[in-house]
């Protein structure tokens, strides 16, 4: 009774939490995809004009498919855009000034969600810090210590692009290159953690101007949240169900019967062209001003009615 107790209240506090757990498991495992990443497939060129653009390819383009990946998968973002060029869009959305306020939120809510993953993978590599070192190495404004004062400055890139590859850096520059790459972690770490500090100051700072604002008190906003939650899986179950038990009437029609009919007396044999009627790709169909048909087997189950009414009718 006990564990069952324990177990029942920590149920009762992570209810309601699922967007924080999700963020958090998000940023775990861009935090472990990151280090293999880094592990298995970086390796700077230590090349003047190649290490710039290979540092900053590691550093955006995964955080950027990060991003689009983040939209891609929030459930919000195909709410938002489907159906929108409908031409019932104007008329269950008739405030239109009321209409873009929601959808300035929906975005920045959809936007906060999809920042998760690319900016724990910058905020990750910076203070890592070896795409940075390999991106900025050549940039870097600094004397050999008296280690060829004379080199020119095609030179002096060159040797300087080599620093993030300790093998084909030689032993008189080996300080300085230790002290360039020193000065190159700490850029990046710094910017690492302002980065992590900036976020979290606007993430905290957007949910008490959210909170400020609200029409609702803590309670009331806790209960529509449970509220909205809830509704959510009602309504996706009895999708679920009601889409099945309107597909089965119209499977019954074609074949007779159900799978799972029990004491299945006869089968109904469909011709060759029904077979022909129900083959090939399916698109919706607008049947009238309110319907679809959504298949085609769901469009021959209509007309297969319609043609059975009117020969009763005669």
């Amino acid at each position: 009774a006990g564990r069952a107790h324990n177990c029942l209240k920590w149920l009762t506090f992570l209810k309601g939490k699922e967007v924080v757990i999700a963020n958090a498991i998000i940023a775990i495992l861009t935090i472990g995809g990151q280090q293999l990443f880094s592990f298995f497939t970086f390796s700077c060129p230590c090349h003047v004009g190649q290490n710039l653009t290979y540092g900053l390819a590691f550093l955006g383009v995964p955080a950027l498919i990060l991003l689009v990946v983040g939209y891609a998968l929030n459930n919000q973002t195909w709410r938002l855009v489907t159906g929108t060029s409908s031409p019932f869009q104007d008329e269950t959305t008739p405030n239109r000034l009321l209409q873009c306020k929601l959808i300035c939120f929906v975005l920045c809510s959809i936007t906060g969600r999809a920042l998760v993953a690319p900016v724990t993978w910058l905020a990750v590599t910076l203070i890592n810090g070896s795409y940075y070192v390999c991106a900025m190495s050549e940039y870097v404004s600094v004397h050999y210590y008296g280690a060829h004062p004379n080199v020119t400055d095609s030179e002096r890139q060159r040797i300087l692009a080599e620093f993030p590859c300790s093998q084909l850096v030689p032993p008189e520059l080996t300080r300085a290159r230790d002290e360039v790459i020193l000065l190159l972690r700490y850029q990046s770490q710094v910017a690492g953690w302002l980065l992590i500090a900036v976020v979290v100051i606007t993430v905290f700072l957007s949910y008490c101007l959210a909170s400020c604002f609200s029409p609702l008190s803590f309670l009331h906003f806790r209960y529509w949240s449970s509220y909205v939650h809830n509704e959510q899986e009602l309504f996706d179950e009895a999708t679920d169900q009601h889409s099945r038990l309107y597909a089965m009437q119209h499977v019954r029609k074609f074949f007779g019967f159900v799978p799972g009919s029990e004491n299945v007396k006869e089968i109904r044999i469909p011709s060759l062209r029904e077979w022909q009627a129900i083959s090939g790709l399916a698109f919706l169909k607008r049947v009238d001003e309110e319907h679809y048909d959504y298949s085609l087997l769901h469009d021959w189950a209509l007309k297969e009615t319609r043609h059975r009414m009117e020969g009763d009718n005669r």
